[in-house]
């Protein structure tokens, strides 16, 4: 619903103009960005480092499989959590805001979803290498489906309460 001024008002929420939602929006969208970029930045680098380490020449062919498919993944998901900002620069002064927004929370929504996989990965491999193949798997899942619940099934919870 609009007032005379063009500014909308969201169910409970503050009056303002499609601009400034967008400009809101950029903004939040940013500041999630960087905590996850940090968080995924370091994983990399752990990631990268771990083929200088002696013990890695011990990993079985199932184990260099999972690492390089999580090193992948960390990879591309470092991208989806850079790209908004390249799509933000490529597209600067074109008064497409709402369009960087968007495409920014979706790459960020699937960057989400690999950073899950990144992470489950992750643990299969630790757990697998330092306790067993069975734990590994076990563990691997079990983080898997926590992130689910916590990324996935609790925003869709809050928001049928809401």
């Amino acid at each position: 619903m609009s007032d005379q001024t063009g500014r909308i008002r969201l169910r409970g929420g503050r009056p303002e103009t499609a601009e400034q939602r967008s400009d809101r929006n950029w903004n939040e969208l940013l500041q999630e960005l960087r905590v996850l970029q940090t968080g995924v930045q370091i994983l990399t680098g752990f990631l990268l480092i771990l083929p200088f380490q002696a013990r890695f020449a011990d990993l079985d062919p199932f184990q260099h499989t999972v690492y390089l498919v999580d090193v992948l993944v960390c990879l591309v998901t470092s991208g989806l959590f850079i790209a908004p900002v390249a799509v933000h620069r490529g597209l600067f002064r074109r008064r497409l805001k709402l369009a960087v927004v968007s495409l920014g929370d979706r790459m960020t929504r699937f960057g989400l979803v690999l950073l899950a996989v990144a992470l489950s990965a992750t643990a299969l491999l630790v757990f697998d290498v330092v306790v067993s193949r069975a734990v590994g798997l076990v563990v691997g899942g079990a983080v898997a489906a926590l992130l689910l619940g916590l990324w996935g099934v609790l925003p869709v919870v809050v928001r049928r309460r809401d």
